[in-house]
């Protein structure tokens, strides 16, 4: 079984939606992956400019082969999508958009940079994934 490298873009102002991709990623059967995503308490999170926020998350997100991003309307107005969104494209990440469960809003920004869209469930999530 491959294991899959994995950067998920979330806000921790926001992490029961993390929280709840990544159980939903834990139970997938017969799936196996590492998760690159920045920590809650990384010191990313005090870089003291953007130059240094982007060399931060470029390091986080070098092994990954493809960029998860919920696409709730939060990501609309996140200071890190952007950056996360720019350098996924720079480094030939495949970026998929998951659209958060029950949510009635999605991001605009996120979807239109996605390479993929999918529904918030781990068999869609997952063969995504293996897709990168």
């Amino acid at each position: 079984m491959s294991t899959y490298n994995i950067f998920i873009s979330h806000s921790w102002s926001y992490s029961d939606q993390y929280q709840g991709l990544v159980r939903l990623l834990n139970n997938a059967p017969y799936f196996s992956y590492r998760n690159y995503s920045v920590p809650k308490d990384d010191p990313i999170h005090n870089t003291s400019n953007t130059y240094e926020l982007k060399k931060a998350i470029r390091n986080q997100m070098q092994y990954a082969s493809c960029i998860i991003i919920l696409a709730g309307v939060y990501s609309t107005y996140s200071k890190w999508i952007n950056i996360e969104i720019e350098l996924a494209k720079e480094m030939g990440k495949r970026i998929i958009a998951v659209e958060p469960w029950g949510a009635s809003r999605t991001s605009d920004i996120v979807k239109k940079s996605a390479d993929e869209i999918v529904a918030w469930n781990s068999s869609s999530i997952v063969s995504a994934i293996k897709r990168y």
